[in-house]
């Protein structure tokens, strides 16, 4: 029997829950990563949204499919088909979208079989239409992708349990009543994501299914905060990945370096389903399998838009993480740091006069807040040409075209930046 497959994603998390030994509200996401597998290195391949969530879900790079910026901005998949709800519908599931996927503008292209009505894209909407679909008739194998608003920007109000005293701001922000108070936004948000995700699990345990489906739990990279969302480091790309279903053992928990391209043709696997040609990623099969397995010695990521250009691509390996930029800035863009508390706080201090470094080498094991650049460290001479030549590599090899040069937006990107549009 082919299992079915439930997608939950959310925005905007990084790996800031309790399964990851952060003090979030999330005993629903807690509960669920005891029954199955927690993977504690796992990136996604961008650390914006649409770029991210279109590796994912074509198992390809952002530049090799279109998606270098957000899809509300003007950027599009090259070819809608590649999706993985067309892989999956074309071999008998049947394909289903409740809540956000910012992909498409035009979420039909996907090729869903049924995009579920909801209210708003909030997780206390979403939860229980996902919850009601779950606990349907199904004749056939289902694919059910869920996606949350939570835990974007802005927060909802903080409940009595948020209480902003005894929070923790992120370790590399200044521990103020200012960040503090952002923290209780961020906590009220992953509560109410946290509530939905225990919505849609206790569906599948009364419909009887739970053993025959696979459930998978992400999001598209890290918190809005600033450092982290939006930046190539491992705050901005580090996201939570948690797997149950047939055949996977509760209790496990991997440190294999992983990347969400490694989903799709995993999620293939279980479907039985020919994986297509060109997918970057490598099946998750032999970490379900022994949980001391590896996958890779580096895993690549990429940004190019958001609100404005600012081109830039990474390698991280076990130990460094390398990342280069192809537009020098004499200030950050504050533009790519979502507004809030603590981003107030920092740029009334004068963050944002700070002009970002071109080029970043760091050794994780020594400095894993990414704090000294080692660039110019002789010491590291050796492994900034590794990296470097990795980073180089993978550019050629995956026709980036920011090989070519500068990329221009499409035609009507909403975007303020970047060299002359094409078209």
């Amino acid at each position: 029997m082919r299992p079915n497959i439930i997608y939950l994603n959310s925005h905007d998390t990084g790996r800031w829950i309790s399964p990851y030994g952060y003090a979030a509200p999330t005993p629903r996401m807690q509960r669920f990563a005891e029954q199955g597998i927690v993977f504690r290195h796992a990136f996604s391949a961008s650390p914006t949204c649409s770029p991210s969530r279109a590796a994912l879900l074509t198992g390809r790079w952002p530049h090799e499919v279109g998606m270098l910026g957000l899809s509300h901005r003007g950027f599009s998949l090259t070819d809608p088909t590649e999706h993985l709800s067309h892989v999956l519908g074309r071999s008998g599931y049947r394909t289903a979208l409740a809540g956000v996927q910012h992909v498409s503008e035009d979420p039909a292209l996907l090729g869903f079989d049924e995009i579920l009505p909801v209210d708003s894209h909030s997780a206390v909407d979403v939860g229980p239409v996902a919850a009601q679909f779950v606990s349907g008739e199904h004749e056939e194998p289902f694919y059910l992708e869920i996606g949350f608003i939570e835990t974007h920007r802005r927060f909802p109000e903080p409940g009595p349990q948020d209480d902003a005293r005894y929070l923790r701001a992120p370790a590399h922000l200044p521990d103020s009543p200012e960040t503090r108070e952002d923290m209780a936004g961020y906590s009220a948000s992953v509560r109410r994501l946290d509530d939905a995700v225990g919505a849609v699990l206790d569906a599948v345990d009364r419909a009887g299914i739970a053993d025959h489906t696979l459930v998978v739990c992400t999001t598209d990279h890290g918190p809005a905060f600033p450092g982290m969302k939006c930046t190539l480091t491992d705050g901005g790309l580090g996201v939570m990945l948690m797997m149950r279903g047939p055949g996977i053992r509760s209790g496990t928990v991997s440190d294999a370096l992983v990347s969400q391209l490694d989903l799709f043709p995993t999620l293939c696997e279980f479907a039985e389903v020919p994986a297509p040609e060109g997918l970057r990623g490598t099946s998750l099969a032999p970490v379900l399998e022994d949980e001391e397995a590896t996958l890779h010695d580096a895993v690549h990521a990429e940004l190019t838009y958001h609100v404005d250009y600012e081109p830039q691509r990474s390698v991280r390996t076990e130990r460094f993480a390398y990342v280069r930029a192809f537009r020098a800035l004499d200030h950050r863009i504050l533009e790519h740091t979502d507004a809030g508390p603590s981003k107030d706080y920092l740029v009334d201090r004068g963050w944002g006069d700070l002009a970002p470094e071109t080029e970043m080498l760091f050794d994780l094991q020594l400095d894993p807040a990414e704090t000294r650049n080692l660039v110019d460290d002789p010491a590291y001479g050796d492994v900034l040409v590794e990296m470097r030549a990795r980073v180089e590599t993978w550019m050629r090899e995956t026709d980036d075209p920011l090989v070519r040069g500068p990329i221009s937006p499409p035609p009507g990107a909403n975007v303020i930046g970047g060299p002359p549009r094409a078209g």
